[in-house]
C-alpha cells in the first residue's frame, strides 16, 4: 500500500494505490437474530467486550442471542440488511468520499452493492457507479474500469489482498466489518443514543485484527487472516452501535497505513437497517468474468 503524491491543476494531491485493482486507487487517482436486550452488566468492563464480540453472530443467527433459523426472514431476527456504507480519506489536503448502498444476507455471506465515487476535482467526466458482488473470498466488480468492458465482471481473490479487502474494493464488507469486533478489547461504554429513530448502545474500543481472524466464522476467516499479515498494525479503532436485540446497527472502523511519509487514516461506516429484507445475489457466470489485462495507469 503506497500513498503518492501527483501535481495537477497547479496543486498537489494524494493518490492512495491500495491495492493495484481496488477501487479505493481509482477514486483517490481522480479526485440478526432477536437475543436478550442489554442488561447494565452488558454496559461496561468485561460485559461490554462480550456485548461487542457478539455482534457477528447475532447478525448472522450463529451466535449467542441471536434468533433461530427458522425466524429469518420475519422480521427483527432476520439475518439480512440494507446497507450503507461511505470509505473516507484525507492527505495532501484532499478528501475523498466512496459511498455505497445495497443488500446483504448475513447468513449467506454475500451482498450487492452500488458504489458511487466521487467526481473528479478537476470537472472531469464522473465514474459510473460501480457495482460490486460480495461473497466468501471473493468481490466481483462491473463498471470497474480500467479498459475492463462495461458487460464483464472483474473477480478478485480477497484472501490474497494485503489488507483482506476490508479497504480495497471501497466498502467494507459487512460480514467482515462485523467479524473485525470479535477481537475487540478495552472496550468503552459510551451511552444510549438515537440512530434513525432507533435506540442504540453506544460501544467505544479496539479491536485486533489477529485475533478477530483467529475468532471467525470459516468464510470470512481468510480474508481476516490476509489482513492480519498485511496491515502494519492489528490494532483497530473502533465506534459500534447495536440495538435493544444487541444487532450492529452502526459500526466505523479507522484503518491507518503505514507510508514512507505520513500515517494515511482511512474510516469505514458501515450503517444497517431494514432487518429481513429479502437479497438475491446471484454470482456471474465464468462466460462473464474478464479474464484480461487491466490497464493500471488508465484512469477508470
Amino acid at each position: 500500500m503506497v500513498v503518492q503524491q501527483h501535481r495537477s491543476g497547479g496543486g498537489a494531491r494524494a493518490v492512495c494505490a491500495l491495492a493495484a485493482m481496488g477501487v479505493m486507487a481509482a477514486a483517490a487517482g481522480c479526485s440478526g437474530g432477536g437475543g436478550d436486550r442489554a442488561s447494565a452488566d452488558d454496559r461496561s468492563g468485561v460485559g461490554a467486550v462480550e456485548t461487542v464480540r457478539r455482534a457477528a453472530g447475532v447478525l448472522s443467527g450463529t451466535g449467542s442471542g441471536s434468533a433461530s433459523p427458522s425466524a429469518r426472514g420475519n422480521g427483527a431476527g432476520a439475518g439480512t440488511a440494507e446497507v450503507s456504507t461511505s470509505m473516507e480519506t484525507a492527505a495532501g489536503g484532499t478528501r475523498v468520499t466512496i459511498r455505497g448502498k445495497g443488500t446483504y444476507d448475513f447468513h449467506a455471506q454475500s451482498g450487492r452493492l452500488r458504489v458511487v465515487l466521487p467526481q473528479d476535482p478537476a470537472g472531469e467526466e464522473e465514474h459510473l457507479p460501480i457495482t460490486e458482488l460480495l461473497a466468501p473470498g471473493a468481490l466481483y466488480m462491473m463498471n470497474r474500469g480500467a479498459g475492463v468492458p462495461k458487460d464483464k465482471w472483474v473477480r478478485i481473490d480477497t484472501t490474497a489482498l494485503a489488507d483482506g479487502n476490508l479497504v480495497t474494493g471501497g466498502v467494507t464488507d459487512p460480514m467482515a466489518a462485523a467479524e473485525l469486533l470479535r477481537g475487540a478489547r478495552a472496550v468503552t461504554y459510551v451511552g444510549e443514543s438515537d440512530l434513525a429513530g432507533v435506540t442504540v448502545r453506544h460501544y467505544r474500543g479496539t479491536t485486533d485484527i489477529g485475533r478477530a481472524a483467529r475468532q471467525a466464522s470459516a468464510p470470512s476467516r481468510g480474508a481476516l487472516m490476509a489482513a492480519a499479515k498485511g496491515f502494519s498494525t492489528d490494532t483497530v479503532p473502533f465506534d459500534a452501535y447495536l440495538d435493544e436485540e444487541g444487532r450492529l446497527r452502526k459500526v466505523r472502523h479507522r484503518f491507518s497505513f503505514a507510508n514512507e511519509g505520513p500515517p494515511v487514516e482511512v474510516v469505514s461506516t458501515t450503517l444497517l437497517y431494514g432487518f429481513g429484507v429479502r437479497v438475491s445475489v446471484p454470482m456471474p457466470a465464468e462466460r462473464d468474468i474478464y479474464t484480461g489485462e487491466i490497464d493500471q495507469g488508465r484512469r477508470t
